[in-house]
């Protein structure tokens, strides 16, 4: 990837003109267009079939420091010429009490972004059907999910683009395997039950850690999320703090884990419709990585034991 651009360059987009100069953060910058990058390319998520004009992307920001970066990202891959699509950044207003409707109009604005504001009043339905002492995401999230695939449609957007990052897909695995009882998590392309549009995840390889790093370099005006975030105890809290927890005793865990997602063996976990059990028999030759499973090592071993003993 070419130099990082220096700030004053006026052919840089407004988004980045202002980006912190040190060699630090610009490294830190390209290590998240590296990912991205690499996100992309592993799931092709941009059409290698050329085209009348580019697909769009619904871009979709909620003014947390996951969705600016993920925005920052996209705007400088595009101006660079690697990723041919066209961008209209969406923010949902939910009509909750006391969201500075103000903050993101005129981010957008003042950065040159393409957007649209879309106001739906879904936290009084939220608050309506949920009681206080239970959580709201779920619901929160298919109405919300609804109105973006919506307007992805009104707007003829091929996607609509998220900025979960590589921890909320762990999270997310976590809550399914703790409490849900399967092996899923937020896959960095998806098509939807409709069938008609992508959701994607071009950060699905990047850490949290990284992002806030970055948001806090550029100074995004970050806007909390008073709906859910005021609610104490939940499920994905725990986790999210496990994980925390592994990763400060065991710096690069969360690494592991997320490439592990990556690399399944059907044979060796118990669902049959994955997998033939019932006709395998001795003699047959079984496919490369069907075989036993290689002992954990010592190692493996004593660092498995000091997660766990950390809890």
């Amino acid at each position: 990837m070419n130099d990082i651009a220096a700030t004053a360059d006026v052919d840089v987009p407004k988004l980045l003109r202002n980006a912190p100069k040190s060699v630090e953060f610009k490294k830190l910058r390209k290590r998240l267009l590296r990912q991205a990058r690499q996100a992309m390319d592993d799931f092709a998520m941009v059409p290698e079939t050329a085209s009348k004009s580019p697909p769009k992307w619904l871009v979709c920001l909620s003014g947390g420091k996951d969705s600016y970066a993920l925005l920052a990202v996209l705007v400088e891959l595009k101006w660079r010429g690697l990723l041919p699509v066209e961008l209209i950044a969406c923010n949902l207003d939910q009509s909750q009490p006391g969201f500075p409707a103000h903050v993101l109009p005129e981010f957008f604005e003042k950065n040159d972004i393409e957007h649209l504001i879309i106001r739906e009043d879904t936290y009084s339905i939220v608050t309506d059907k949920i009681p206080a002492h239970r959580t709201y995401c779920s619901l929160c999230s298919r109405l919300r999910r609804g109105i973006l695939y919506r307007v992805a449609r009104e707007q003829g957007c091929e996607a609509i683009v998220l900025g979960h990052h590589r921890e909320d897909i762990l999270e997310t695995f976590f809550m399914n395997l703790f409490h849900g009882g399967r092996l899923a998590s937020m896959p960095p392309k998806l098509v939807n039950d409709e069938g008609d549009l992508l959701v994607l995840r071009p950060l699905a390889y990047s850490a949290e850690s990284d992002i806030a790093r970055f948001a806090a370099g550029m100074e995004f005006p970050i806007i909390p999320c008073n709906l859910c975030g005021s609610q104490d105890g939940l499920q994905r809290d725990e986790v999210k703090r496990m994980l925390q927890g592994w990763e400060k005793t065991n710096p690069g865990r969360l690494g592991v884990m997320a490439r592990a997602l990556a690399h399944t063996r059907p044979s060796h976990l118990l669902d049959r419709s994955l997998y033939d059990f019932i006709n395998l028999r001795p003699g047959e030759v079984t496919k490369e990585g069907e075989g036993e499973a290689e002992e954990p090592c010592g190692a493996g071993l004593a660092m498995t034991a000091g997660l766990f003993a950390a809890e």
